[in-house]
């Protein structure tokens, strides 16, 4: 086939197109990858993809209607994967407009282009024609001790990231409904691994350490989430792309519960074995706990059966394999990230709670 990536040029979207690309029995003919290349969108998290023939870059806007249909003919797309987002919680705290910009109105022009170019299509094309959208497991709230969220379990987002992406999913169901456009929608746990912005927790504390700097840990830090190392989400997205049920949903995680302490701490010990500090004690000595974010929501844990199931479909890297590959990887690149902190970001907190007048 050949296929639309949406964010490409992103942490998830780059690892999902280096996979496409470097799979020897990979089906794909064509991929064009569109992205605006935002603060978090990076060309060289493809370096090495650019001279493949079939990967072709097209620097745009999912709002521009005309210049997505125009690529969909002109490349003859079969597939759209729309991992096109803002993405992170505190900057959706801080500023809400974008989110809903991108991952609201962003994703129903994108939907409006595909399902014009769908309809298009002879009867066989539009049978084989796939709209898979990259969503999140914030979209299901704070379950607090209740069991893992299911596909069907009720929406209740508490964040404004959160809610512009429960919106997307919402409007990505109704043209599946309303029109037949055929349409997926994974839900994926925290993911984790190479190319991701240093904004993000794993990041950041890898950072942080290695710099002597402060590690912040939002409140408590006993917030629980589920990771998933991000090439076994790359896999599932191929898989729901490929059989998944057309206007299906699908739950992905790594079935990693942990507390976002925890998760520090273990980071803090990989660096202690690998590179000790000078004075001999140990990272975790950096750790400072900070005033938390607004509205934090406590615990995020999913069900992924379905996806086990119907696709057969199962991590390979266990939080403990995937996190010293990350950590590996962070001290393997470091110029990548030194660019980022000069140019893009600084590491400065984010979301910061408002202070009383």
């Amino acid at each position: 086939m050949n296929l639309l990536v949406t964010g490409g040029c992103g942490f998830i979207g780059s690892n999902f197109i280096r996979q496409l690309l470097t799979t020897k029995e990979s089906p794909l003919r064509k991929l064009v990858n569109l992205d605006r290349l935002t603060y978090a969108g990076n060309p060289s998290n493809l370096t090495g993809i650019a001279g493949d023939t079939r990967y072709v870059f097209a620097h745009g806007d999912i709002s521009d209607s005309a210049l997505v249909v125009s690529l969909l003919r002109t490349h003859q797309i079969g597939a759209i994967v729309h991992l096109a987002a803002e993405s992170h919680v505190d900057r959706s705290i801080d500023s809400p407009e974008p989110f809903i910009q991108t991952n609201v109105v962003g994703t129903l022009h994108l939907l409006d282009a595909a399902g014009h170019f769908w309809r298009e299509l002879e009867e066989a094309a539009q049978r084989q024609f796939r709209f898979l959208h990259i969503s999140t497991d914030e979209v299901y709230g704070d379950i607090g001790a209740g069991p893992p969220a299911t596909e069907q379990s009720p929406f209740a987002p508490n964040s404004p990231y959160a809610a512009s992406k429960a919106a997307g999913d919402h409007l990505v169901r109704s043209y599946n409904k309303t029109y037949g456009l055929p349409t997926l929608t994974l839900n994926c746990s925290n993911n984790f691994g190479p190319f991701q912005f240093p904004e993000k927790l794993i990041p950041l504390v890898i950072l942080n350490a290695l710099e002597n700097k402060p590690i912040p840990v939002y409140g408590d830090g006993q917030q629980v989430r589920d990771w998933i190392y991000v090439e076994d989400h790359v896999r599932a997205i191929g898989m729901v792309l490929a059989r998944g049920q057309v206007g299906g949903t699908y739950n992905v995680g790594g079935g990693n519960e942990t507390t976002n302490l925890d998760v520090v701490q273990r980071i803090c010990a990989l660096l202690d074995a690998k590179v000790p500090r000078p004075d001999g004690k140990s990272y975790s000595a950096q750790i400072a706990f900070v005033a938390d974010r607004p509205g934090h929501d406590r615990r995020y844990v999913i069900n992924c059966s379905k996806l086990q199931r119907e696709l057969g479909w199962a991590p390979k890297e266990s939080f403990e394999t995937g996190l010293a590959k990350t950590v590996d990887w962070y001290l393997d690149n470091r110029a990548w990230c030194d660019e980022i902190t000069a140019k893009k970001y600084a590491r400065e907190r984010l979301g910061k709670p408002p202070t009383l007048p």
